[in-house]
């Protein structure tokens, strides 16, 4: 008897803790998003352009959204890992990925992946298309894109690239293409890494992601001998194009992204969307 008495009340314990589960998860489901922070997942180490520009939209994302927003850098593998955490977590609009094309375009063609770039991502809100150009340690002699031509064609170089296949590598290898010249490659986890190795005088060369050496170039820190478009570049019309240079129709530039895991509610994708986009359109 009182063996019937205990498991009637397990039960009835078991049917009380099952009905709040399903309360909790009813209600949990029915919080509008979002109701937590979000982490966007940077595939590139801290410091960099791509970074910066994450840390920026992150606050008016912030307000529009009422919700911190967390970054996280994940760099290596051509950004594969950082591709990789965002294709794993749940599509529920809290594990976003923000990126350029090299790691969510040529990666996917380069590397062999557990995932499809296509079929495992939601595309969220496109960000800014920037331009390479191409860059040099301050002591380097040359002046002007000839002169770099020619001095490459007398002297050993070394030239920075984020991972083993990045557009500033194709921006290199275009560059040795149209000027005859040879100069050796050394892979960098990012644009920050390559950067400082470059004003400290350990590499000769980068084509770079222009907004990554802004900086650097105001403070007399390194030279840029022109940008690799056919138009010059709005936050430095000073530095002639590859055409000015004397080198025309090497055009290398950038897009960025943010994206989410395939299956990611569409009411979802448009809120964060549209604060993307708003903070893109903040004039500050």
């Amino acid at each position: 008897m009182g063996f019937l008495i205990h498991t009637r009340a397990m039960r009835r314990l078991l049917s009380v803790i099952a009905h709040m589960i399903c309360f909790c998860v009813g209600a949990a489901q029915a919080q509008p998003y979002p109701s937590r922070p979000i982490t966007i997942v940077v595939a590139l180490p801290a410091g960099g352009a791509v970074d910066a520009l994450a840390r920026i939209i992150a606050e008016p994302m912030r307000s529009m959204l009422g919700q911190p927003i967390i970054i996280e850098n994940l760099g290596g593998a051509g950004g594969t890992l950082a591709v990789g955490r965002v294709v794993r977590s749940a599509p529920d609009g809290y594990t976003l990925g923000l990126g350029s094309v090299g790691q969510y375009v040529i990666s996917g063609a380069v590397y062999t992946l557990p995932f499809d770039m296509l079929a495992d991502l939601t595309p969220v809100a496109p960000l800014p298309s920037v331009p390479y150009w191409m860059t040099a340690r301050k002591t380097l002699p040359a002046n002007n894109l000839k002169d770099l031509a020619e001095w490459l064609k007398h002297n050993n170089a070394s030239a920075s690239t984020v991972g083993t296949a990045s557009l500033a590598r194709f921006c290199g290898m275009a560059f040795q293409k149209a000027s005859g010249t040879d100069f050796q490659f050394v892979p960098y986890r990012g644009g920050a890494p390559a950067l400082q190795d470059l004003v400290a005088g350990n590499i000769d060369l980068n084509c770079d992601f222009a907004s990554n050496s802004l900086a650097q170039y105001r403070n007399g820190n390194i030279k840029v001998y022109a940008v690799m478009a056919n138009t010059r570049w709005a936050p430095a019309p000073e530095v002639p194009t590859t055409d000015e240079a004397g080198f025309p129709g090497i055009y290398i530039s950038t897009w960025l992204g943010l994206w989410a895991p395939k299956n990611t509610p569409a009411d979802i994708v448009a809120k964060v969307n549209a604060a993307a986009l708003a903070a893109m359109a903040d004039p500050d």
